[in-house]
């Protein structure tokens, strides 16, 4: 089953645009507007402009991009999540992992690497002379 018609909308699906049911497999490109959920296997790119969940049966090969991932299924390849992934207790990602937010629940696992951007980070101030940073004393 693919997007759904009319009443028949997942409780809470207001602001999906739709969802990929178990069963259904696909390889290619997927480019998403909104809140999507995938159920079934999918093959290639996923590129989601909102928020991009990955359901318990899901199993995603490939190049992952959204605004945010969640994960209760399986992800194999990269993970890019420009505000946050959230991997959840049932969720596995094998690969890759980009994002500056970045949330394990426990169970859930990360196989692989994790990159957390520094520019999502304020920088701290540098001392341009190298010296040691001074100790406060005593206010007086």
């Amino acid at each position: 089953m693919g997007k759904w018609l009319g009443a028949n909308k997942p409780p809470g699906a207001d602001e999906w645009i739709g969802f990929l049911d178990q069963g259904v497999v696909l390889e290619g490109t997927l480019e998403l507007a909104g809140t999507f959920r995938i159920d079934g296997t999918v093959k290639g790119i996923i590129r989601c402009k909102d928020r991009l969940i990955v359901g318990e049966s899901a199993r995603l090969e490939g190049e992952i991009e959204s605004a945010i991932v969640s994960v209760a299924g399986r992800i194999n390849g990269t993970v890019r999540g420009t505000n946050r992934v959230e991997i959840l207790p049932s969720g596995v990602v094998e690969g890759e992992v980009d994002t500056p937010t970045l949330v394990i629940e426990a169970g859930g696992v990360l196989e692989g690497r994790c990159r957390m951007r520094a520019d999502a980070k304020p920088e701290k101030a540098k001392n341009p002379l190298g010296m040691p940073e001074p100790v406060p004393g005593p206010a007086n």
